[in-house]
């Protein structure tokens, strides 16, 4: 028995749904901008500098009256945030001048105060970067991010024509604008593990376009007569149960992972989550049907090529 998530014969109509998913996807795009412009996003010790600890309580108290006693031990103004769940603080200290040695002096003076106050607690890790390393680091991030796409605009270019290009780069601005939005909004750590994750769905969602790119050069020049609309739904069918059952699978690992994982994956694995459902249907409802905004027409003028067998629409 084969399981199909996908029937056989499949036949929806995705070009005749283009302008609803074009609207859906300016406003998430629009309220992604809108977030990481009012509420920012969390940056991680990667990218701001400084020391962090985190912290595990077995009677966690109130994150006011912490940040009150860590202040009052002179290691710095502090920043607090749960990590996980309740119990689990991060804190976060501005770095300390000299070496690593009087990096170990601030974690040890936290330590003993807080295992004074709260038996039980444990600093399950540290973390220190210096405000120069961070700014490499983010610099290196931007890089990163901005290279991968230039590289998928030009592969898609010259694989296909430049109406891919545009689409599919397109498709992966709102993907990972919208994916760096939920951390606006969650307010989740966003640190070098979550740029690995944008790459990662840069990746993933890539390939999913480019197997739907293909499908459509392919009935373009198989189908000369069929209109351009009718060639995007069939293709986008036809490659529909590959999607989606890569989706699914994908989506059921992470989801594993994002319950039962430890903590310090936790964000990586939402944004994988989220980058997949995002990047399968921008590859479904939009990237596929803005190749009819930018003007991809149907082969019905083109010379046949030598060899080439022409299939009419019934």
């Amino acid at each position: 028995m084969t399981l199909k998530l996908v029937p056989d014969n499949t036949n929806i109509g995705f070009v005749r749904l283009r302008y609803i998913a074009f609207a859906l996807t300016l406003a998430l795009t629009i309220g992604s901008l809108a977030l990481l412009g009012i509420r920012g996003l969390n940056l991680g010790v990667d990218f701001v500098g400084g020391l962090t600890m985190e912290v595990e309580f077995k009677a966690p108290p109130p994150l006011d009256t912490l940040r009150e006693q860590v202040d009052g031990l002179g290691v710095g103004q502090s920043a607090l945030q749960e990590f996980g769940n309740a119990r689990t603080i991060l804190v976060r200290l501005p770095l300390p001048e000299g070496d690593q040695a009087a990096v170990q002096r601030v974690v040890s003076k936290v330590q003993t105060d807080l295992k004074a106050k709260y038996p039980g607690t444990e600093i399950r890790r540290t973390e220190s970067v210096s405000g120069k390393v961070s700014g490499e680091l983010i610099q290196g991030g931007l890089w990163a991010v901005g290279l991968s796409m230039l590289a998928v605009a030009l592969f898609t270019w010259f694989r296909f024509e430049w109406h891919f290009g545009v689409s599919t780069v397109v498709a992966l601005v709102h993907d990972i604008t919208v994916t760096m939005g939920f951390f606006a909004l969650t307010q989740l750590e966003f640190d070098l593990n979550i740029v690995a994750a944008v790459l990662t769905i840069i990746g993933y969602s890539l390939n999913d376009k480019v197997v739907i790119d293909d499908r459509i050069r392919e009935n373009l020049r198989k189908y000369r007569s069929m209109d351009i609309g009718h060639i995007i739904d069939l293709s986008v069918n036809e490659t529909l149960p590959r999607t989606v059952m890569t989706s699914v699978t994908l989506i059921a690992a992470l989801l594993a992972l994002l319950f039962l994982g430890p903590d310090v994956i936790f964000g990586f694995t939402a944004a994988m989550v989220l980058g997949i459902v995002v990047g399968t249907y921008s590859s479904i409802f939009v990237s596929s049907s803005l190749l009819i905004s930018l003007g991809v027409k149907s082969r019905a003028e083109a010379p046949i090529e030598r060899g080439e067998r022409v299939v009419r629409a019934k």
